[in-house]
């Protein structure tokens, strides 16, 4: 299943249901949560072991952050990685 947040801030009840294997894509305003001194850092640390998140390099850069802000293992796309993501995952939920 592809998750995509949208929404800020980011409440823990969404990452709870977030299964193992799912990915993950951040998405708008939901990027200012995903950075290193966010206080969601240990909770999306977590995740990373056994999920995939992305960020769409076109919010971040918007935003003015840097790929160093970002949590360590989040990966950057663009557009045509989003796609990939919505062919990968047939499956698709938007929390906004």
């Amino acid at each position: 299943m592809l998750h995509l947040i949208f929404q800020s801030p980011i409440d823990s009840a969404i990452l709870e249901r977030i299964d193992s294997g799912d990915d993950v894509l951040f998405l708008e305003n939901a990027v200012l949560r995903i950075l290193k001194k966010g206080s969601l850092c240990v909770a999306l640390t977590q995740l990373l072991i056994q999920n995939r998140l992305y960020v769409l390099v076109d919010d971040i850069e918007v935003r003015g952050i840097g790929m160093a802000e970002l949590i360590e293992g989040i990966e950057i796309i663009d557009y045509s990685g989003m796609v990939d993501l919505t062919v990968k995952n047939p499956v698709i939920q938007s929390w906004s």
